[in-house]
């Protein structure tokens, strides 16, 4: 038996469900836990055998090869590229940058590494609902998608007025949340946009100490035709949920609060699927990343998390000048 790859949790929020995917995967060591708290990482190291450090620790040592970075979204670029050029596999929680800027450096560094893998954490793609939806899709069962609706409706309006999130300079909604239909958009239609218009506001947080836009809203245009809208509506009053929809010219497939349904004709009832739109964890994809390191990794995956960034960047900057935007891919 080889010996186990050594992993790091640089951020204990979310990332500590990625260090319990890593302790409970037999193939990982879990070496370093990373966190501003450094009595958090002290007490989860105790349950789970990660030692506390600080990240210049983890990047310096040879026997850990796979580090997940879930830090405040505003700190991403920074570690990511810092752990590229160390030599590490890098897990990243969303969004895996914020800026062309960012994500040019990310890309120059993960193209000069010798095949390191880099994932960025968008558990939407494990959920029954959509790995099935994607398949369907592949084999016509919707026809030609024409038009792909999807609402990020957050539901927890306090966590962005009081907690870090409105620490972070120009945090984006979109970056933040609606990143995950975005995602699904492009993963499910294997299409990237070409351009993007936006708008946002901030009504539901005026009058608090977070500084930017609550509610946000993109079209996307593809060069097939289809048509693409995403909103991120952090102000939302209902629960934390999201609402997809997709048009086919044979077929419409909608998940929201009254459950998960496909139309096949204009005339008669919609058809109930028993497909969970969540995923199990938010730990979910850690296995497969740690496959890729295993077995190889395709660098067209790692391209695709590249290209989401891109489409955000850019309807993060039409939305600021009030205009379209080409989506200029690395």
């Amino acid at each position: 038996m080889t010996a186990p790859f050594g992993a790091a949790v640089v951020g204990l929020g979310v990332g500590e469900q990625h260090a319990r995917a890593y302790s409970a995967d037999p193939r990982v060591s879990l070496r370093w836990l990373v966190d501003l708290d450094q009595r958090k990482a002290e007490r989860l190291g105790g349950e789970l055998g990660g030692r506390p450090a600080e990240l210049a620790t983890v990047l310096a040592d040879p026997e850990t090869q796979l580090i997940s970075i879930a830090s405040y979204d505003d700190a991403h670029a920074a570690q990511v590229v810092a752990a590229l050029g160390a030599g590490k596999h890098c897990f990243v929680e969303k969004p895996l940058c914020r800026t062309p800027e960012e994500l040019a450096a990310i890309a120059a560094a993960w193209r000069g590494s010798s095949g390191l893998v880099l994932r960025s954490n968008l558990v939407l793609r494990a959920a029954p609902l959509f790995v099935w939806l994607r398949d369907a899709i592949a084999a016509g069962e919707l026809g030609e998608v024409y038009a792909f609706d999807g609402d990020y409706l957050y539901g927890r309006l306090a966590k962005v007025t009081e907690g870090w999130r409105s620490d972070v300079p120009d945090y984006s909604v979109m970056a933040g949340g609606g990143i995950h239909l975005i995602d699904l958009m492009i993963w499910l239609t294997g299409q990237r946009p070409r351009d993007v218009t936006s708008v946002g506001a901030r009504i539901a947080s005026r009058g608090t100490a977070f500084r930017y836009e609550d509610y946000a809203a993109a079209t996307f245009r593809f060069d097939s035709g289809l048509v693409g809208r995403i909103t991120a509506n952090f102000g939302a009053v209902e629960r934390h949920q999201h609402v997809v929809r997709v048009f086919g010219t044979k077929a419409t497939v909608v998940s929201d609060d009254a459950g998960v349904r496909m139309h096949r004709s204009r005339d008669s009832d919609a058809i109930a699927l028993t497909l969970d739109p969540l995923p199990p964890s938010k730990g979910v994809l850690i296995p497969a990343f740690v496959s890729s390191v295993e077995l190889g990794d395709d660098p067209w995956a790692a391209q695709h998390e590249l290209d989401l960034v891109s489409a955000v960047a850019a309807a993060d900057l039409a939305r600021a000048d009030g205009g379209q935007r080409a989506v200029r891919y690395e």
